[in-house]
């Protein structure tokens, strides 16, 4: 039997005309709705108190009445569950104890986790998605990935290893727990084809090397950056995709139902595919007052999804924080399905003057002027955001060799650019290349200084 020459690893699905989606969308939206009516006390309060039964989900106009619902909200009712019932997974989860495989949690570091709860089934949803993305970016069976992302309890762990072993490549789960040096040990050792890890890392093996050799001699032909924002603006990819000499991917989604992944032509700012529309239905609000904005080619708005064909802990109307750009023309690459761009987190947004501002934006432009700036960067706050009280201050790192007139110039280019993209003119306060640390999982761009 020769190579498997499929483009699409469910082409059957991947090919969905718009119209067929949103149909299969609806079908299982009220269904959907309906299990998690009948399961879950919470969703049955939700619903009570919108004043919305089941049956009156006829359209996603109908669904959208709907609260949201995020993460305080989400830590609110574990908590309320523990007091209750004690256990976190009473009020929200909809299978019983005894159909509950796995549950995972989220990244993030802050706060109490939350929790996902998955069935046998809805495992195998997360690996039919994870192999939908690396599918599409060339990964085959026999090519070997080293897992270099938290092997806790976090979303990327176990579900990511186990989504590359459904497609049948060969996973190398070392983690990141160990730091740079264990990793480059495994690399030299398993000569991996791809590398998985946040965008933080590959820039701090870019720039430390491999054990006293350049980043390029560890063969990898693919990177898939993941945890945090950054694979998909060009001067990242473009650091990255150089110093390791391999192509460049982002993409999302660890153990519940929202997976993207970009793809060759990543550079048009129009971000990545999103392959999981038949478990994942995607909303924007207006992260302020949460009002539905409509899906619309460039439109803009905070992400709320819902899972469908969900038999665990089916989240529903869910708002993780992010800000989406959503793209629905063909893509140049030729393959299928809207595209989004994450253009920054709600909670992260910073007002000066008026003018709503993204740390990673700001990071964006300034990658434009690499290597006369390492792409490391800090905003500084005197309290705590949204609002600003201007000029808004960066520290930022230059590229070596550079100092004097040199940086007067980078400096004046780069405000005028600030200026003209993000109606923005900070104040820049320069420092040497490694000045700012490097942190493997997630780098914080806002500093508050007391």
């Amino acid at each position: 039997m020769g190579p498997d020459k499929r483009r699409l690893w469910n082409p059957v699905v991947e090919t969905l005309s718009r119209d067929a989606m949103r149909a299969l969308q609806l079908e299982r939206l009220q269904r959907q709705v309906a299990y998690n009516a009948s399961r879950s006390p919470y969703y049955r309060e939700r619903m009570h108190w919108a004043g919305i039964a089941p049956q009156d989900v006829r359209s996603f106009e109908d669904f959208a009445q709907l609260p949201v619902m995020d993460k305080d909200e989400h830590r609110r009712v574990q908590q309320r569950s523990i007091d209750e019932y004690g256990s976190p997974l009473a009020l929200i989860g909809c299978a019983p104890r005894e159909a509950i495989v796995r549950i995972n949690a989220t990244s993030g570091t802050t706060g109490v986790p939350t929790l996902y709860t998955l069935t046998a089934r809805d495992v195998a949803v997360v690996n039919e998605m994870h192999a939908r993305k690396y599918w599409r970016a060339g990964i085959r069976p026999g090519h070997v990935m080293l897992q270099a992302l938290s092997l806790s309890m976090f979303t990327g762990g176990l579900p990511l290893s186990q989504g590359i072993m459904h497609l049948g490549a060969c996973v190398v789960p070392v983690g990141i727990e160990g730091g740079l040096r264990r990793v480059v040990e495994f690399a030299q050792l398993t000569r991996p084809d791809a590398l998985v890890a946040t965008p933080s890392f590959a820039t701090q093996l870019v720039e430390q090397g491999a054990l006293g050799a350049p980043a390029s001699t560890l063969g990898l032909r693919w990177f898939f950056s993941a945890g945090e924002p950054g694979g998909s603006e060009p001067g990242t990819r473009r650091l990255i995709g150089e110093g390791l000499a391999a192509r460049v991917y982002d993409h999302t989604g660890g153990g519940h139902a929202f997976h993207c992944i970009s793809c060759e032509a990543a550079d048009d700012g129009a971000g990545m595919h999103f392959v999981s529309e038949d478990h994942c239905l995607l909303e924007l609000v207006d992260p302020a007052t949460r009002a539905p904005i409509p899906l619309a080619e460039s439109a803009v708005g905070e992400m709320v999804f819902t899972f469908l064909d969900w038999e665990g802990g089916p989240l529903m109307r869910y708002a993780l924080g992010d800000i989406l750009e959503y793209h629905e023309r063909p893509c140049s690459c030729g393959l299928p399905g809207p595209r989004l761009r994450i253009v920054g987190r709600a909670d992260d947004m910073l007002i000066v003057k008026g003018v709503n501002v993204y740390p990673k934006a700001i990071q964006q432009v300034l990658l434009e002027f690499a290597p006369r700036v390492t792409g490391a960067m800090r905003v500084l706050l005197d309290a705590p955001g949204p609002a600003v009280r201007p000029p808004l201050r960066l520290r930022v790192e230059h590229g070596s060799g550079l100092a004097g007139g040199e940086l007067d110039e980078l400096e004046a280019a780069l405000r005028q650019r600030l200026r003209e993209l993000l109606r923005i003119t900070p104040r820049i306060e320069w420092v040497a290349p490694g000045s700012l640390p490097r942190d493997a999982h997630k780098t914080r761009l806002v500093e508050i200084s007391r």
